[in-house]
């Protein structure tokens, strides 16, 4: 079984991308909608969140960990990597590594909640690999909720996302990291917003690669996952919002289960 967590609704966008490149696979979602958004939250809390995440994860049977959150990826892995033997993967270097596989993206830009953007993560790492790109990072701490709240086709919506596209837009970016699994359930809006010319990183599709290349290279991790296709999802408050949203995302009615971690 793939376990995935993220701290609230957007993660189902990673779920969504598993589901496809591995239809026989079980996959254990949970998401942490009690104390959504940890994007606002200290890094001590969101490592702690994280944890207990990982832990209720395995306890269900998964065998793998994807931390569909940008904001825990941000800050919570080396001390998953630490505390947990099994392999766990984030969403931050595979979008990292899509922006840069554009060689003609010189000027990379990237939107996130505050906690991911005030890491520094994705400017250290792309500058790290190529010095030569220019990476123009905006916060954009509304979009999750306007998320979680089905918020998906307002005017507001549309204003918000515009608004905190200008600045990008003023640095002719070339290319752009969603830097938070919330976003590609906005990515037709943003791309209309930010422009044709600008290259779209979807962090839901770079990680799902780069766990199709890890399964790909270890087949007797393949072949200890749990068969059948079905998907169980986890929430630590059950809300209809989520339901709903959640089967727009997923193009499915959707069972949610609720967990006290």
């Amino acid at each position: 079984m793939i376990g995935i967590f993220d701290s609230g609704i957007g993660g189902l966008t990673v779920a969504k991308a598993v589901m496809e490149i591995f239809p026989d696979l079980s996959i254990c979602y949970f998401g942490d909608t009690a104390r959504t958004p940890y994007g606002t939250k200290s890094k001590e809390t969101v490592t702690r969140y994280a944890v207990e995440n990982t832990r209720f994860l395995l306890a269900q049977g998964a065998k793998i960990i994807v931390v569909a959150c940008n904001t825990a990826s941000a800050v919570a892995i080396p001390t998953l990597r630490s505390t947990f033997d099994a392999p766990i993967f984030e969403v931050i270097s595979p979008a990292v590594d899509m922006a840069l596989s554009h060689a003609k993206a010189k000027r990379i830009g990237v939107i996130g909640t505050r906690a991911t953007i005030n890491s520094g993560i994705y400017e250290r790492l792309i500058t790290e690999l190529d010095p030569d790109r220019k990476v123009f990072s905006e916060p954009c701490p509304l979009l999750v909720s306007l998320v979680e709240e089905g918020w998906l086709k307002k005017p507001e919506t549309r204003m918000i996302v515009k608004k905190y596209l200008r600045p990008l837009k003023a640095q002719q970016i070339q290319a752009l990291i969603l830097g938070c699994t919330h976003y590609p359930i906005l990515k037709q809006l943003i791309a209309h917003k930010i422009g044709k010319r600008v290259k779209i990183v979807d962090s839901s599709e770079a990680v799902t690669i780069s766990l199709k290349q890890f399964l790909d290279d270890n087949p007797k991790v393949l072949a200890s996952l749990a068969k059948g296709g079905d998907s169980t999802i986890y929430v630590s408050d059950v809300t209809k919002q989520f339901a709903k949203t959640a089967q727009l995302i997923l193009n499915r009615k959707v069972e949610l289960n609720h967990a006290d971690v």
